[in-house]
């Protein structure tokens, strides 16, 4: 079928100024504070494309997600130990992070994940993980999360 410099053009103004998901589509997520790791879990948010409308007020939220995030360094003593038989590996010590997305009226838990990374700093690597698996568990569940 051939198509006309019209419709083509047309075709090509519908497809730029049509939304990829529809505000109706997102829901409003609130993210808890957490010492500054909300600012990483919700750069990874934007980052991964998850389909949520983040907002500034809980009140107005439908959904939260909640953090915590602990890293644990390793000491000079066990440093030395473990590189000296040759067991480098993860002597910057650990970070965990968990979350959890929570229904605000119902506050029931919908989603929880855990990730634990080498490294007691890494934050941006934990948040993007997050991120990730947030938005595949919303694309299985898109309309009740």
């Amino acid at each position: 079928m051939k198509m006309n410099k019209r419709s083509f053009f047309l075709l090509v103004f519908l497809l730029a100024f049509t939304p990829l998901a529809s505000p109706a589509e997102s829901r409003k997520m609130f993210i808890e504070p957490q010492n500054g790791f909300e600012s990483y879990i919700s750069a990874a948010i934007v980052k991964k494309q998850v389909p949520v409308m983040m907002i500034g007020n809980r009140d107005d939220a439908e959904l939260l997600l909640t953090s915590s995030v602990e890293g644990q360094q390793e000491s000079g003593a066990s440093k030395f130990a473990r590189c000296a038989f040759a067991w480098c590996l993860g002597i910057n010590g650990t970070q965990t992070a968990s979350v959890q997305l929570v229904d605000r009226k119902t506050t029931q838990v919908l989603w929880g994940y855990n990730v634990r990374k080498q490294g007691a700093k890494n934050y941006q690597s934990s948040a993007e993980a997050i991120a990730k698996h947030l938005k595949e568990y919303l694309s299985k569940h898109p309309q009740n999360p």
